[in-house]
């Protein structure tokens, strides 16, 4: 059986990111690797084993291009509203408070929050499939 153990994004400034992943999520740096043209940056946090993976190239200086596929990552808390809130006194810009129904019933509630990037981050609150 496989498990997924993390996702990985290219982004252009360690610092910058790492400090948007603790404010917003509450991860932290699990393990920094660092190789010759690159460097990983493992985050986490205590509520799940599954990581994000920072990927910096060293030398880069142009932003990644991030298409038009709108994928995104997805974090699910306990009182999205509150998150929000507290996402708009950090000045992170966090998006629309989103309802979302089907059948006459709540699906999901959210909103998306980008980080330094511009790499789009769904944050659900959690109800339903999305424990």
């Amino acid at each position: 059986m496989a498990k997924m153990i993390h996702s990985m994004i290219r982004v252009l400034d360690e610092a910058r990111s790492v400090d948007f992943y603790r404010k917003a999520f509450g991860l932290e740096v699990a393990d920094r690797v660092d190789f010759e043209t690159f460097t990983l940056i493992y985050l986490s946090n205590a509520e799940t084993g599954f990581e994000l993976e920072l990927t910096v190239n060293k030398g880069r200086t142009e932003p990644y291009n991030l298409g038009n596929a709108y994928g995104h990552l997805a974090i699910s808390v306990e009182e999205v509203a509150v998150e929000r809130e507290r996402m708009l006194k950090l000045g992170l810009k966090p998006g629309e408070l989103v309802e979302l129904n089907r059948d006459g019933r709540l699906f999901g509630l959210f909103f998306f929050v980008s980080d330094p990037d511009g790499y789009k981050i769904e944050v659900l609150q959690r109800h339903g499939r999305f424990l």
